[in-house]
């Protein structure tokens, strides 16, 4: 198996032609502003639509600028994952799989549009995330939470955020949205088989070739280790 030494930077889809998008928005803004100057009493209802339009377009264009330079960084002793609220960050030895979330419903498997990471001890979660992703992550991950209690997967208890204390292995008690989090992939875990999930949103390409990027790294640090 061929070494990894190389650190990858991914920089999300979502984070695509935010510059592009903004731009457009104030140059078409000025040009709409401009018409108004000779056309506002024959077209006023248009050119409020088009000034509207052209807001939109700059919201959605600063949005994505405000998203990391890289959602994911791949090196050979780490996984990252970047995120306007903060980051998770987890050493290769601390995780046990990386796979395409699928699910089988009577013959037909449905493929999830995530990466699911199992990890060797959940834990691990309560040093690797920032307490504001933690908190994000619970409702980004509705959806998730929905298709589960859709497909009897989960039951809608199991799908309420839990704000209950979290005890960890070594006795230690967590509350807060961390708690809740550790509660949170837990219940997924149960249904889905990992702990932590990344949405294709975030990635630069196929699921698919992700997953078999990252594995090339888990393996070679799993040669490492050993």
């Amino acid at each position: 198996m061929t070494k990894n030494n190389k650190t990858i930077k991914i920089k999300a889809i979502a984070r695509h032609h935010g510059l592009f998008i903004t731009l457009t928005g104030v140059i078409a803004l000025f040009i709409v502003v401009w018409l108004c100057r000779y056309y506002w009493q024959q077209a006023r209802f248009p050119l409020m639509f088009m000034i509207l339009a052209c807001l939109v377009a700059m919201f959605i264009g600063l949005l994505k600028l405000t998203e990391p330079s890289y959602s994911l960084i791949v090196a050979p002793e780490t996984l990252t994952f970047h995120h306007r609220l903060g980051r998770w960050q987890f050493n290769w030895q601390q995780i046990r799989n990386i796979h395409s979330v699928t699910n089988t419903v009577g013959i037909t498997r449905e493929e999830l549009n995530y990466v699911g990471i199992k990890l060797t001890s959940i834990d691990t979660i309560a040093t690797s995330i920032s307490l504001r992703l933690a908190n994000r992550m619970i409702h980004e991950q509705k959806p998730l939470i929905h298709y589960c209690i859709k497909l009897q997967l989960l039951t809608m208890e199991q799908g309420i955020i839990n704000f209950e204390p979290y005890v960890l292995k070594d006795g230690k008690v967590l509350k807060g949205p961390l708690a809740a989090f550790l509660h949170h992939s837990e219940v997924l875990h149960q249904a889905l088989g990992a702990h932590i999930f990344i949405s294709a949103s975030n990635l630069n390409g196929s699921i698919d070739d992700f997953v078999f990027l990252a594995n090339g790294y888990l393996a070679n640090a799993e040669l490492d280790y050993y």
